[in-house]
């Protein structure tokens, strides 16, 4: 069952935010501190995966551009209003809306190698592996979370078991038409595209920046188009 790997690490994410839920009667103070601790966590990851880049130029161009398709499209306010329709619909949660929680944990549940790589993996090979390690780190860190944003980090499984649903659904014809070489110089330099948003994740979380994050997320389709033309060139020298 290809889709095996997406629906354990949806349920995880479930899972990990009820948890998470039961931990919410923490001290306020306690609260400040442990999302001062996951933003700082956030930031070193981030770095971690931007300086996987083996051409950072194309990560750059890729952001500025992806910048500006985000902003005319206005991704963030988009995904804003999806949250409040979700917490409309639910109630608030208190101090860390629904909507927060839900654009927060979408953001880094979403950005990363781990989910193309493992929904291809599950789709061409049903090797369903690299989702049940990110299905675990994507469980804790719902639990964290939800101990500092509440229950709307539960709705980020529903855009997470989509975008890896639709990757492992047409993760044959990926393989066909995309030349290996191709593809893991796109995952390098995506992963390094997704650490600098994972990055200014981070920096929200802290609440040093208000970046919108979501703007940016064209970058990943930009990094793709880059990748590729310079691929083509390549091969026609």
């Amino acid at each position: 069952m290809f889709l095996l790997g997406t629906l354990v690490n949806g349920v995880l994410i479930v899972v990990g935010t009820l948890l998470g839920k039961l931990l919410n009667r923490i001290p306020e103070s306690m609260k400040t501190t442990v999302m001062y601790a996951i933003g700082l966590s956030v930031m070193v990851l981030g770095l971690q995966m931007g300086l996987k880049s083996e051409n950072f130029l194309i990560v750059i161009i890729s952001l500025v551009v992806g910048a500006v398709f985000g902003e005319l499209l206005n991704l963030e306010e988009k995904l804003n209003d999806l949250g409040g329709w979700l917490e409309n619909k639910v109630g608030s949660n208190g101090k860390g809306s629904i909507a927060e929680g839900f654009v927060t944990a979408t953001l880094i549940f979403v950005i990363g190698a781990m989910a193309i790589i493992g929904a291809l993996d599950s789709g061409i090979r049903g090797d369903h592996d690299v989702l049940y390690t990110k299905a675990l780190i994507d469980g804790f860190t719902a639990l964290i979370l939800t101990t500092t944003l509440g229950i709307g980090v539960i709705f980020s499984a529903i855009p997470v078991v989509l975008y890896q649903g639709l990757i492992a659904l047409f993760a044959t014809q990926i393989d066909r038409f995309v030349p290996k070489a191709l593809m893991d110089q796109f995952i390098v330099e995506m992963t390094a595209v997704g650490g600098i948003m994972i990055f200014a994740i981070g920096l929200n979380l802290t609440g040093i920046t208000k970046i919108k994050v979501a703007n940016l997320l064209p970058a990943i389709l930009v990094t793709g188009a880059i990748v590729t033309i310079l691929y083509n060139y390549h091969q026609y020298l």
